[in-house]
């Protein structure tokens, strides 16, 4: 990456931070923050005053991490556990009682912490399929692009991607999109028997248009370029309120979903952030490979949402 392209992205994570100018900062329990950029990611968030990370974890470890590389906890809330899986179920916890306003993956593997998410013991579900999106700022692109579900469902049912739209919807409009306009993606535009997603597709516009989609526009199948480029819908002749300027991103499977935000983020120069939706908080869920950037552009998301559902529960 140039000079020109990290600077690009960091005015980019600036201006994201901005939307959290005037709200409080959310106490978020950060699980298992024992290495340096799952350290330093929360404490970036929390010098821009978007969170209070409550540090939950080995005390001694995350202190000698701290130490290493030179981070300042000091007045931090740190819950001592004798390892990650506790350290997941006590993150949890502490969400579910309301303590922590999000949840955020630390440097444990993901299935440890979705595990303790998902486990009816713990509490912390909802009627509501549990789903990921990311949100990425693509240079390119005149608007956000949410894709959903790289991360959490790896080959959802039609009944499951109900769910997973709605998920999305709900959070492009507390990201302020009036009516999300959602591209279901596949390989062509038209319905081929011989194409599952595509019939997919299209029962899913169809379930919207009956009301058991809500709050957005939707239209599929679309393969990717008819969802974001007006000069092939024009060539292709599709007459769509959603190709061509599509905010929200329905793909298939989790293994196209994981290409597509990777392609962006790597080769598009995309600041990304991840985000679970579905459970009783948010779950900031990043990879143990990503930036602090990439994790505190995650916190400004989940702040927001924290923030949606409080103004919803004291309405």
């Amino acid at each position: 990456m140039t000079t020109q392209q990290q600077q690009d992205k960091k005015e980019r994570l600036n201006r994201l931070i901005d939307r959290t100018k005037g709200i409080p900062p959310i106490p978020v329990a950060v699980a298992y923050p024992c290495d340096r950029e799952s350290l330093r990611g929360p404490l970036m968030a929390a010098q821009a005053d978007i969170i209070n990370p409550i540090l939950v974890g080995p005390e001694a470890r995350i202190r000698a991490v701290a130490e290493e590389f030179g981070l300042d906890i000091k007045g931090l809330r740190i819950v001592n556990t004798k390892d990650s899986i506790e350290a997941a179920n006590t993150a949890v916890a502490l969400t579910r009682d309301g303590e922590s306003g999000a949840l955020m993956k630390g440097s444990l593997h993901t299935d440890e912490l979705m595990g303790a998410v998902v486990t009816r013991a713990n509490s912390f579900r909802t009627n509501r399929r549990i789903s990921h999106v990311f949100v990425m700022d693509v240079p390119t692109y005149p608007r956000p692009m949410l894709i959903t579900d790289a991360a959490v469902n790896i080959a959802p049912t039609l009944e499951e991607k109900v769910d997973i739209i709605q998920n999305a919807i709900d959070l492009g409009k507390i990201l302020g999109i009036d009516i999300p306009k959602v591209a279901i993606l596949a390989a062509v535009e038209t319905v081929n028997p011989k194409m599952p997603a595509t019939l997919e597709a299209a029962a899913l516009c169809k379930m919207a248009d009956r009301g058991q989609i809500k709050g957005g526009l939707l239209d599929g199948p679309l393969a990717f370029d008819n969802a974001v480029s007006p000069e092939a819908v024009a060539i292709k002749g599709i007459v769509s309120p959603v190709a061509g300027q599509a905010d929200i991103f329905m793909v298939p499977n989790l293994e196209v979903g994981n290409v597509l935000f990777k392609q962006l983020e790597y080769l598009a120069n995309a600041l990304t952030a991840g985000v679970v939706l579905g459970a009783k908080a948010p779950v900031i869920l990043t990879s143990r490979a990503d930036s602090a950037e990439t994790r505190t552009a995650s916190c400004v998301i989940a702040a927001l949402i924290a923030h949606a559902n409080r103004n919803k529960k004291g309405a």
